[in-house]
């Protein structure tokens, strides 16, 4: 194993995100860790880290996470994967996967059918770890925007035994996915029966993309769509994007992505047909101030988190606002965020009102339940007016109680 280069931050006697004493919270602590270095340029600059927890032959935790280099706007390379078995401490070589990286496209010239915004997942009842994410199309070395095809899901699965499989595709004929259908970055939630709750955003065209739930079924090798429920609609922009789920307390809950200043929330008894959406807010009501970027779950058997980013006086200048990153407690009754919790997860490093060019941003990051102990917010910086460079991040969220959530 070969250690990443390994930074704490602490502010004020505190630790990062720590709440003043005497304060009640679930969260006692929040430490950064670098684990790969690129502000100076003179290696990779990793992006979309993604990790998750998979049992080794004796039980003890193993994590996976994938993640790509990153060289220009929706310019990724091949996906590559990396281990720790000591919680995130040590990480092994990045290794690529060699079913997610770029395919020539036949009858197109110089295009090529890549692969990016990779989630990797354990499925217990298989012992297997499903990575899923969604192709793009390349041309030479850009984005092919004039030449883009249907985007649509695909992935590889992990065995036991460390052996990837080839490249799939995760099928739906349904002419609403004519432009693009996705899971891309979203999270997803493995059921007791092995099917896995999840939802899409689809379109026949760019832009008003729509998301529903969806129920998926996967075997070990095969994935596949089982049912899809009404959609969701957002005519702004290009619709609802990123769609993320999780469950808590008997409940699905929803967080996507929209084009209007805004991140919005549903509720679900059965992940299929959810509740009218709503902008996410405080408790008095007053929207938080987004710009079309991501929010995830972070699930604490006794409350519910959003991760996120948002306006703030210290980030105006800095493009959409991605830094840094926050977190705050959902009030499960009203469906708001409870503004006392908030606090940062990972900071602005920097001047986001001067000097917006030199701080990196955090938009695309992950969760991931690492032990009743601790949860994981991995991201990959990049500052995209300065070469693209950027280090991965990692910030440990430490319980006051343990998680009783189970790993896998």
């Amino acid at each position: 194993m070969l250690a990443g280069c390994l930074v704490l931050a602490s502010f004020g006697g505190l630790l990062l995100g720590q709440e003043p004493e005497g304060s009640e919270s679930l969260i006692a602590s929040i430490s950064k860790e670098t684990l790969w270095s690129n502000r100076d340029g003179k290696s990779r600059t990793w992006f979309h880290p993604r990790a998750c927890m998979f049992p080794d032959g004796s039980g003890k935790p193993v994590a996976l996470m994938t993640l790509q280099e990153i060289g220009g706007s929706d310019y990724f390379g091949q996906v590559h994967a990396s281990l720790s078995r000591d919680l995130g401490k040590t990480w092994s070589t990045p290794e690529p996967i060699a079913a997610l990286g770029r395919d020539p496209v036949p009858g197109k010239d110089d295009l090529k059918a890549a692969v990016c915004d990779v989630t990797p997942q354990y499925h217990p009842s298989t012992d297997s770890v499903l990575a899923l994410g969604h192709v793009v199309f390349y041309k030479g070395a850009y984005f092919a925007r004039e030449e883009q095809l249907q985007r649509y899901p695909v992935y590889a699965v992990r065995s036991r035994a460390g052996d990837w499989s080839g490249r799939r595709i995760l099928k739906w004929e349904d002419p609403r996915g004519a432009s693009i259908y996705s899971n891309n970055c979203g999270q997803r939630v493995v059921l007791p029966d092995g099917d896995l709750q999840m939802a899409f955003t689809f379109g026949p065209e760019p832009i008003n993309r729509m998301v529903a739930g969806v129920r998926a079924q996967f075997d070990g090798q095969i994935l596949s769509v089982k049912e899809v429920g009404p959609e969701m609609h957002h005519r702004i922009g290009r619709g609802l994007l990123e769609p993320s789920v999780t469950q808590f307390d008997g409940r699905f809950w929803i967080t996507m992505r929209a084009e209007d200043g805004r991140g919005y929330v549903s509720v679900s008894d059965d992940g299929l047909r959810w509740e009218a959406k709503r902008p996410w807010s405080w408790e008095d009501g007053t929207p938080v101030d987004m710009s079309t970027t991501q929010q995830h779950w972070l699930v604490h058997q006794e409350g519910l988190f959003l991760v996120y980013t948002r306006k703030d006086p210290s980030n105006e200048n800095v493009i959409r606002w991605r830094s840094p990153l926050w977190i705050a407690q959902v009030d499960v009754e009203t469906r708001c965020l409870r503004k006392a919790s908030e606090r940062v997860v990972l900071p602005l490093v920097g001047d986001g009102v001067d000097d917006p060019d030199n701080v990196a941003l955090m938009g695309n990051f992950n969760i991931t339940h690492a032990s009743p102990e601790e949860a994981w917010v991995t991201v990959g910086e990049w500052l995209p007016r300065k070469g693209y460079r950027g280090d991965v991040l990692l910030a440990r969220i430490r319980w006051t109680r343990p998680n009783t959530i189970p790993l896998w």
